[in-house]
């Protein structure tokens, strides 16, 4: 009887080892290591550009000198109105390069990146998708040279910052390149920085855009380094005369007040011709659209801002661009932040009732 009590007891000791060695065997399943494994899924970028397909700029308030300097700072409800409303992403406007050191090795201020992740957090919170980008980098736009090192540099520390966030978090290059970085120079810069990035983020979906001022019309000039994970992006602000009359930043902008943009035959005709070629270039270089920003400014009378955002988000959308509306709460905003509510016939245009 005690020898079999001893069997017994070897036997549970036996079972419980067993038990503890699969438990361990399956906790390896979820290491951090296989953890950022699963986050790099071959993505394919054409399915990743309808995670944004209707998003909205947080425009005025990251890409400021400072958060505030332009009126407004980001708030935790912004997150929840936009994904109550039925956006599936925003697009955060960044000027990092106030953040950052000038010098070598370029280090940006730890609280700021706090701040970014705070908003990244935010926006995940409410099941939106988030684009990032380098915004307002004024100082390589008039040297770029000087400045080509630094914006490695900030791509360095923003990449390897972010590397094991899950794919809903894309990049964006640099927002709308011009003057002395031309076109052709912003082919280098664009491939350098990409093969800055996929030194720690190999799959990631980034977006780039186009040279003088990130229009339509740079498509041609655009040269896109062989990689499998892009989406490429212009901004849509025609007729410009319509959606920046009165615009205080451009000039001779007042003696455009009154235009207007009515749906008629001739108008659309030139948005269905500007979306052709966009969809044309899509198709010869297998890549995805998508419009980062498009917008009419509030000097504009309501009924043809309406009737423009409704059309050309209409027309993108045929084409299966996704889009970023200009902007959320500021000069061309589809939010009242004054009085706490929609522009309700705005957001209709853009998320239309089902």
């Amino acid at each position: 009887m005690r020898i079999q009590s001893v069997s017994f007891v070897a036997l549970d000791i036996i079972l419980s080892l067993t038990i503890v060695i699969l438990l361990f065997g399956c906790s390896d399943v979820n290491s951090p290591d296989q953890k950022k494994e699963e986050k790099y899924i071959n993505p394919d970028p054409w399915e990743q550009n309808k995670t944004i397909a209707r998003s909205v700029n947080l425009g005025n308030m990251l890409e400021a000198p400072n958060e505030g300097d332009w009126g407004i700072t980001v708030d935790e409800l912004f997150f929840e109105l936009i994904g109550n409303a039925g956006f599936n992403a925003v697009r955060v406007p960044i000027r990092w390069s106030t953040h950052a050191l000038a010098d070598s090795p370029w280090t940006i201020n730890t609280f700021f990146f706090d701040r970014i992740d705070w908003v990244v957090d935010k926006a995940r919170m409410n099941n939106l998708s988030i684009i990032i980008d380098i915004h307002h980098y004024e100082e390589i736009m008039t040297d770029p040279a000087a400045h080509h090192s630094r914006f490695l540099g900030l791509w360095k520390q923003i990449s390897d910052h972010y590397a094991d966030e899950p794919l809903d978090l894309f990049f964006e290059i640099l927002n709308e390149p011009n003057d002395k970085l031309t076109p052709q120079l912003w082919n280098t810069y664009l491939a350098d920085a990409i093969e800055i990035i996929r030194q720690t983020n190999p799959d990631r979906t980034l977006i780039v855009g186009t040279a003088n001022w990130g229009g339509l019309d740079g498509l041609g000039d655009l040269t896109i380094p062989d990689d499998d994970y892009l989406i490429v992006t212009y901004h849509y602000y025609s007729p410009f005369e319509f959606t920046h009359q009165g615009a205080e930043w451009v000039s001779g902008s007042d003696g455009w007040l009154g235009t207007t943009w009515r749906a008629l035959g001739n108008e659309k005709s030139a948005v269905m011709a500007d979306f052709d070629k966009a969809i044309a270039w899509s198709q010869q270089h297998n890549t995805p659209i998508f419009m980062g920003e498009f917008g009419a400014y509030s000097k504009a009378d309501i009924t043809s801002r309406v009737a423009w955002t409704n059309f050309v988000a209409r027309e993108a959308e045929k084409r299966a661009f996704s889009w970023a509306y200009w902007e959320f709460c500021s000069g061309f905003g589809v939010y009242d932040l004054t009085n706490s509510q929609w522009k309700t016939d705005l957001l209709k245009a853009l998320i239309p009732p089902e």
